[in-house]
């Protein structure tokens, strides 16, 4: 059996803020990753990270350091999520959220990675394939019983094997559908969002994300030009990312609701579940999305119960890893939402494709609503970087979760002795 030898952690992180990639309401730092490296006797070397924004990206590899026990010395199946997550002093700078959970994220999106590079199979594969009893056991159902119980789980999964292979080939067919964050950053000037947006056009994308929370004199005007540029028929979607107040964000949809907004993404504050309901019955049919920084599998569980959103975004790296994102889908699946994925960043694309493969194989069955967010930076950095076509994501066929970053880019990148840094 293989064993897990030994945890590296590298504080990884991209100038990015210079040139105003990322930038929106609220954020504008240099993309970077809290990047795991797990060795084993004799097998493959396990890979992951979560994501963050530059300054603090040493505090997440510090968490990594002090949960590096809870696997080292164990092979990948016999580490336990809860081990990380419910360390009984650590969780306290939790509890399942925060530092502490996207630690946990990057060290089990690294066990898991080498989960599935040990049976020679990309994620999206070595998830879909595996038994329903293994993946319900995986689960945690703590705190989530009330609105999904290992039965509803089971039931799902199971209803996820008719049909799999034909979805299959729809999606190495087709490709999985999705959308482009890139032509609408709040730091970009209009010549420049008008001249992105138009090539993304031509380039296929029929599905485009702008940033809004900035004046909304200049949200409008932004969104005219964004529209005036795809047309009535592409889908629009807008991302406040947290900065609106309640009152706020339901009086400033009412006047970007003229260009026919398909979601409004983060309007308000990430834990306000009744904040987002609000927002939610105030605008429609304009559908209210969020996810991204959602704390765990709980804070889903209220969202979904109260009505509160008609999209729901995971995070690969917010939360702690793969098992907790499995219960966010069957969640999802539960109350009939469609999952969209956050992505973009450092690597969150290369990570997110084998999650909504997954989803649609497995668990949600259905394209309707479904779409992948893409963000065209710095997939070079990787060994198995995303692969898209026509607006659309190309399914991996690496074995392993697409986590690798290039050793070449961990040198130059590594902060703060890398020489982009020094």
């Amino acid at each position: 059996m293989t064993k897990i030898k030994s945890l590296r952690v590298h504080d990884v992180r991209f100038p990015t803020a210079a040139a105003g990639d990322g930038s929106d309401a609220i954020n504008r730092g240099d993309y970077s990753a809290t990047y795991v490296e797990l060795f084993t006797d004799g097998g493959p070397t396990g890979t992951g990270f979560t994501f963050t924004n530059g300054r603090g990206n040493e505090i997440t590899c510090a968490a990594v350091e002090a949960l590096a026990h809870h696997v080292v010395g164990r092979t990948p199946a016999e580490v336990r999520p809860r081990d990380l997550t419910a360390d009984v002093q650590l969780r306290w700078l939790g509890p399942e959220k925060g530092v502490i959970h996207m630690a946990a994220g990057a060290i089990l999106n690294a066990v898991w990675d080498l989960r599935a590079k040990l049976a020679g199979k990309p994620m999206w594969q070595f998830l879909a394939e595996m038994p329903t009893a293994d993946l319900v056991a995986c689960v945690d159902f703590r705190h989530i019983d009330d609105a999904l119980t290992p039965g509803d789980a089971a039931a799902i999964l199971d209803k996820g094997r008719v049909g799999l292979e034909d979805r299959l080939a729809q999606l190495r067919r087709e490709g999985f559908p999705s959308y482009t964050t890139s032509v609408g950053w709040l730091g970009y000037p209009d010549d420049k969002v008008r001249a992105l947006t138009r090539a993304a056009y031509a380039q296929g994308w029929r599905a485009m994300k702008m940033k809004v929370g900035g004046p909304i004199d200049d949200d409008v005007r932004r969104a005219r030009i964004i529209r005036d540029e795809i047309g009535p028929d592409a889908l629009l979607m807008m991302d406040a990312n947290q900065v609106w107040g309640v009152d706020e964000a339901i009086a400033n949809m009412a006047r970007l609701a003229e260009m026919n907004p398909y979601w409004i993404e983060e309007p308000t504050h990430p834990d306000d579940v009744l904040g987002h309901a609000r927002v939610q019955r105030a605008v429609a049919p304009i559908r209210v999305a969020t996810g991204e920084v959602a704390a765990n599998r709980v804070i889903f569980k209220q969202l979904l119960q109260a009505g509160a959103i008609r999209v729901m975004q995971i995070d690969a790296c917010r939360v702690a890893g793969i098992p907790e994102v499995l219960a966010e889908l069957l969640l999802a699946a539960k109350f009939g939402v469609p999952v969209c994925p956050h992505a973009g960043g450092v690597g969150l694309c290369e990570l997110v494709q084998h999650l909504a493969i997954f989803d649609f194989l497995r668990v949600g069955t259905s394209l309707d609503g479904r779409m992948v967010e893409y963000v065209d930076h710095l997939h070079e950095h990787f060994e198995d970087p995303v692969r898209t076509r026509d607006g659309r994501y190309l399914v991996p066929e690496q074995p392993g979760y697409s986590s690798a970053l290039k050793p070449a880019s961990i040198a130059e990148f590594r902060f703060p002795d890398g020489p982009a840094w020094s």
